[in-house]
């Protein structure tokens, strides 16, 4: 099946956007070429949450993007859906750093329906699963949050996600999860980042978690990379949802870093004929500086760019010190300040309108002069009279006295008579 393009110029493979699943999702830019899923047996499959795996096609089962699968798991098997396939597999494996191809499990078949309806019991149950194992994981006075259960397909194993700030002995644990649930138990530590992102939710800037969206490794975040850009150390603004200090602290960081070289030291301090000026603050990102001649209070403030401090940086050196620090801008237009909280009123749409209405009702009074300047000389006396009370102001300023030999004879009486009358004899 083809997707063709509204100007019919070209193909849409419906084969390239798996099933977006959060940051599993993988786009494959190698479906349209022909024989892609030939040349790799290898098959990634995605399970619940932020789980996925690379599995072997060795029966030569056709498979396509989403389909379900049943896999080879210990014990038993696990049920997943294909999310690629091809040559962009054995990539996608060397970027998770899975070297060794000789461990990879293969692949049994298409789940069939009793696969599914046992897949389906499973999940079932694993809301009732992790409430009562935080109830058991408190009653033996473990310091660990419980966040998550996944059942395997056939509902022989269950994955147990918990949060812990130290090191926890649940050996007990998995001891009393077995005999009360009768499955095969699996820890797995996550950390609070992570489970914001298998949670979800939307963030102060009104758009969903990064964790939960696209991102698949967490770096480690300093309040050094709020100091970098003038951010206040507020915990409240600084922390997200999951008590942690934002990831997207870091995402600015290296463009702040890059415009605060091309600011002085906050060191240095600029000497004029007058006072001695100390660094108060800067706007890093627009380049301007503050400037006092108190180091301790906001006295005297001047506000100059990051070039001109480096100029009276430099005079300073060979021992002149100029006048002021201010800077001839007079050949700088100044910019019109933008209101924001008219943005906000209920009316900006009506003056959009009124404007609007007004601008037309001009150009019309404009078009109706314009055709009545224009008029023909060949019209009648009464139209060639006729005028708008905007002509009729113009015309004693257009009017002005005209030369001696532009102007008209004047005729006598019985004139016009004689000269369209025909000489007699």
């Amino acid at each position: 099946m083809d997707f063709k393009l509204h100007n019919g110029s070209g193909n849409l493979s419906y084969k390239s956007c798996g099933r977006q699943d959060k940051q599993l999702n993988t786009y494959d830019w190698l479906a349209d070429i022909p024989g892609n899923n030939d040349e790799s047996d290898l098959v990634e499959v995605q399970f619940k949450n932020t789980r996925k795996g690379y599995y072997r096609n060795s029966n030569k089962i056709p498979l396509e993007k989403g389909d379900i699968v049943a896999v080879e798991a210990t014990p038993g098997h696990d049920i997943g859906v294909v999310t690629l396939t091809g040559r962009l597999v054995p990539l996608q494996m060397r970027k998770a750093n899975i070297k060794s191809e000789n461990d990879i499990k293969r692949i049994y078949r298409k789940a069939k329906t009793v696969d599914m309806e046992k897949y389906e019991e499973a999940k079932a149950r694993e809301h009732s699963t992790m409430i009562r194992a935080r109830q058991i994981a408190q009653s033996l006075n473990l310091d660990m949050k419980i966040g998550d259960v996944e059942y395997q397909g056939d509902g022989n194993k269950a994955i147990f996600y918990y949060i812990a700030e130290g090191r926890v002995d649940f050996r007990q644990l998995i001891k009393v999860l077995a005999e009360a649930f009768r499955v095969r138990i699996e820890m797995k530590q996550i950390g609070a980042r992570q489970e914001a992102g298998r949670i979800g939710g939307i963030g102060p800037c009104g758009r969903e978690l990064c964790c939960a969206t696209w991102m698949t490794s967490f770096v480690s975040v300093s309040t050094g990379a709020a100091r970098l850009q003038d951010i206040s150390l507020n915990p409240q603004k600084l922390a997200g949802q999951c008590a942690k200090l934002k990831c997207c602290l870091n995402y600015e960081a290296d463009c702040y870093v890059e415009a605060q070289k091309r600011l002085p030291s906050k060191e240095i301090a600029l000497e004029t004929k007058d006072a001695t000026f100390y660094f108060l603050k800067a706007d890093i990102l627009s380049n301007r500086i503050t400037y006092t001649t108190d180091k301790s209070n906001p006295v005297n403030t001047v506000v100059i760019s990051g070039k001109r401090a480096f100029e009276i940086i430099g005079l300073n050196k060979r021992g002149v010190k100029p006048d002021n620090l201010t800077e001839d801008l007079s050949h700088i237009a100044p910019q019109k300040p933008i209101d924001l909280v008219e943005q906000e009123s209920l009316t900006r749409f009506d003056r959009n309108k009124k404007s609007n209405s007004r601008n037309k009702k001009k150009k019309k009074k404009q078009q109706q002069n314009a055709t009545a300047n224009n008029q023909p000389a060949a019209n009648s006396k009464e139209q060639s009279n006729q005028a708008t009370p905007a002509n009729k102001e113009q015309q004693p300023k257009q009017q002005g006295k005209q030369p001696r030999n532009n102007r008209k004879p004047k005729q006598q009486n019985g004139s016009s008579q004689q000269h369209d009358k025909p000489a007699q004899d």
